[in-house]
């Protein structure tokens, strides 16, 4: 039997793997297909081989939209357990991914008993792990060091890792000529550009980025390449900062895939509405079709406490446009750690955006959903449009906190609903409005 070390490896032998028979049948695909496009680096599998619960998904090319819920512990929100009901609602909810960006306390309990729990992929950023996980200031970490929380976090079977390899001097340089209004709000990248500039020293994971990648081959982890250079306001977006990190992260998605290792884009953001199509099309035509992984983009700066809509609405032009992955954005977002049902907003913005990219996309199945619900609709058949509805529990409670006095209507139209007397009327029945 022929061995392999990862999903893209196994694609380019020939081999389908029980994680892409799983995601052909979710999908409906042709397995051959799905291990085709694995072999090309165009869909992704993030699947650690020490995840064992997980539940495989696909991210790429032809493949329903997914979406990714950032959680964690920090130093001025450390509880273990409320953390974990996010965890539990965001499963809940149906998010294919969760990230934990912990950055404080027990970090490596709350990963280990989220990644034994959760079916979905589960997602770190090693950088923020390095400052608590050492217990030291960010200059005195070495890059042997920071090479080391990134191998724990492979073995504890995290199935992507956020590396922020594009931002090297060179871009950093490109940075610092051309400057910003919002400078890097990456904090992955901030944390980055600060310690180059304190020790002097090469970005390590640019550095040492073969050893990163041998540590991802070992486990068969994804790399996320991190947007370090993301724009952090409308104004800088598409600027050369942004530009330049994308093209160190189209040399850098060749060296993984070279070494089989499975790749995904971070991109932006924050961008104007008529920036984003192109923005995807450039993603793609300079990291060779690479999976591309969105946060937003949020199209507006003005709507601190909705940013949820504003990320929404970019989201599903992003997708739309070629974008494969949505990071979900909550509307405490700018202000504060998001609450459980801060969440959950912020969990079905997101799938709304991306399931409306799906129908735009011709994503197979897509539409059916939306003629299922069409068809309750019609019938005024309420308990069907619940079983249907993305989010179950809030069209019951809107409905049941104001009945109307006819079960076949609401209160908003009464017996001039035109769904029931057009029903009446086409079945020849008598209408009575009064």
């Amino acid at each position: 039997m022929i061995g392999y070390t990862t999903q893209m490896d196994a694609a380019k032998k020939g081999i389908i793997t029980k994680e892409m028979e799983i995601v052909a049948n979710k999908e409906s695909k042709n397995k051959e297909e799905i291990r085709s496009l694995v072999a090309e680096g165009k869909i992704a599998i993030p699947a650690n081989k020490n995840h064992k619960s997980l539940d495989p998904e696909g991210i790429g090319q032809g493949l329903r939209t997914k979406i990714n819920v950032n959680l964690g512990i920090s130093r001025d929100c450390c509880n273990f357990e409320k953390e974990f009901e996010k965890v539990k609602k965001a499963i809940e909810l149906k998010a294919e991914a969760i990230m934990d960006l912990s950055s404080y306390g027990k970090t490596r309990e709350f990963r280990q008993e989220l990644i034994n729990f959760s079916p979905a992929m589960i997602g770190t950023v090693p950088i923020y792990d390095a400052v608590g996980f050492y217990d030291k200031e960010l200059s005195s970490i070495t890059s042997q060091e920071f090479l080391d929380v990134v191998e724990q976090h492979a073995k504890d079977g995290v199935d992507f890792m956020t590396i922020h390899a594009g931002i090297n001097r060179q871009t950093a340089e490109r940075f610092k000529k051309n400057g910003r209004l919002t400078n890097i709000v990456s904090r992955g990248g901030s944390l980055l550009f600060v310690w180059m500039e304190l020790t002097g020293n090469e970005n390590p994971f640019y550095e040492y980025y073969d050893q990163v990648l041998d540590i991802f081959q070992k486990y068969d982890v994804t790399i996320s390449l991190g947007d370090a250079c993301r724009p952090g306001s409308i104004h800088d977006a598409t600027d050369a900062s942004q530009i330049e990190e994308l093209i160190v992260l189209g040399e850098l998605t060749k060296r993984a895939w070279e070494k089989n290792v499975q790749v995904m884009i971070e991109g932006p953001g924050h961008m104007a509405l008529n920036e984003i199509a192109a923005n995807m099309i450039l993603q793609k035509r300079l990291c060779h079709g690479a999976p591309f992984y969105v946060l937003g983009p949020l199209v507006t700066d003005v709507a601190p406490g909705y940013d949820h809509i504003t990320s929404a609405i970019g989201g599903a032009i992003a997708a739309a446009s070629g974008a494969d992955f949505l990071c979900y954005v909550t509307p405490a977002e700018h202000l504060r750690l998001p609450d459980l049902d801060d969440m959950k907003e912020g969990i079905i913005a997101s799938r709304i955006a991306a399931h409306a990219a799906d129908i735009a996309k011709g994503i197979k199945g897509a539409r059916e959903w939306d003629y299922q619900m069409s068809e309750a609709r019609k019938n005024l058949d309420w308990e069907r449009m619940f079983s249907l509805a993305m989010d179950k529990e809030k069209p019951r409670k809107y409905r049941e906190s104001s009945m109307p006095e006819h079960e076949d209507t609401c209160t908003m139209c009464g017996k001039m609903c035109a769904v029931r007397n057009m029903n009446k009327a086409l079945k020849g029945e008598n209408i009575q409005i009064l």
